[in-house]
């Protein structure tokens, strides 16, 4: 990488599954300061939706290639199957390049705490995708907890659960446990991140971790509690198998609660190809879908700050310019993945485990 700043800063992507398709690709592309320049997918059919997509990208077979273009780029995202984040991340910080890595950072706590020496070692830029802390739905909660409106805060529930009883081929379905599959270490990640960065450090969990559909060989439902040292409690579900979903969010305090139900609507939009710059309110949710809060005698519709993807991005954009830090702090992944262990071991013997 040279050693002099230069924009935009040219971005190396590695996999473009639905993860670097339909989130990494265009919010780079369209981040000011930012350049898709080389995407790796071996895929035929990926490469020719990556030439009608972004056409100035060059495509690449492998990451070998790419982090041999390592003076050519400034950073280089992981996007690819879990098991391969650790050692291309490595591969990219060893290259002397900024790296994003797509959730889990690791398999272990061990792993992503190691990583992030690394990195400190070696003055680069590293950071995690938990772009869910920019859904539209949490930046409401954290606006109201942190504004007090809430009054003491005493139970955080989240979750995100679907509908699909039959799964699916692909690696996060399958068994080995060097995958990472399932979905613990998947939406997993995101509740507990959220929860972490609302109310700070866990400290025990207690987890009900089940393979539940036909066929099925990874965990495809949970249940997380949080005991923070703040005092609050979090409740944590998700679930592939869930054909009535219940509230998004609850949040409860002494004095009023807020209540959220619909999904953040920026992930259908990035599915559906739509794009930050196409004119249109990005993140916008439909009034329909406002929370609510107060309490039962006395509640009321609450608009739902805009969601915004992008500010992941514009974060990473601002630190490789100034050197600020990352909008998203490695050492968060680390933490997450510690309470991700212990619920694992929880789920294991049916008790309370104690995290670190």
């Amino acid at each position: 990488m040279s050693s002099e700043p230069r924009a935009p800063f040219r971005v190396g992507l590695i996999g473009y599954g639905l993860a670097g398709s339909a989130f990494h690709a265009p919010l780079i592309a369209t981040t000011p300061g930012l350049q898709l320049a080389a995407v790796v997918t071996a895929n035929p059919d990926r490469r020719d939706q990556l030439r009608r997509a972004h056409p100035g990208a060059q495509p690449l077979d492998t990451p070998e290639q790419l982090l041999d273009s390592a003076d050519d780029l400034d950073l280089v995202v992981v996007a690819s199957p879990n098991r391969t984040h650790v050692p291309l991340a490595k591969a990219a910080i060893e290259a002397g390049l900024a790296v994003v890595v797509d959730k889990p950072l690791a398999g272990t706590a061990a792993e992503a705490a190691a990583l992030c020496d690394l990195a400190e070692r070696s003055g680069t830029l590293l950071s995690v995708f938990q772009n869910r802390r920019w859904d539209g739905d949490f930046l409401t909660a954290r606006r109201l907890v942190e504004g007090g409106a809430l009054g003491r805060v005493h139970r955080f529930e989240s979750r995100f659960e679907r509908f699909r009883p039959k799964p699916k081929a692909g690696w996060r379905e399958l068994a080995d446990p060097a995958e990472i599959g399932g979905t613990l270490y998947d939406l997993g990640s995101h509740l507990v991140d959220q929860a972490l960065t609302l109310f700070g450090p866990a400290e025990t969990v207690y987890a009900e971790i089940e393979t539940l559909r036909d066929g099925a060989a990874v965990d495809d439902d949970a249940f997380i509690a949080l005991a923070h040292e703040s005092g609050v409690r979090s409740h944590l579900w998700t679930s592939a198998l869930a054909p009535l979903g219940g509230p998004r969010l609850r949040v409860l305090g002494d004095t009023a609660g807020y209540v959220k139900f619909g999904m953040d609507p920026q992930e259908e939009d990035l599915r559906a190809g739509r794009r930050p710059d196409d004119g249109r309110p990005w993140g916008a949710d439909d009034p329909i879908a406002y929370g609510t809060l107060g309490t039962d005698d006395a509640a009321e519709r609450t608009p739902t700050e805009p969601g915004d993807y992008p500010a992941f991005y514009a974060g990473i954009a601002a630190s490789l310019a100034t050197g600020a830090p990352p909008p998203v702090d490695p050492r968060d992944a680390v933490a997450t993945l510690a309470v991700l262990e212990a619920a694992r071991g929880s789920a294991a013997t049916g008790t309370v485990a104690r995290i670190g």
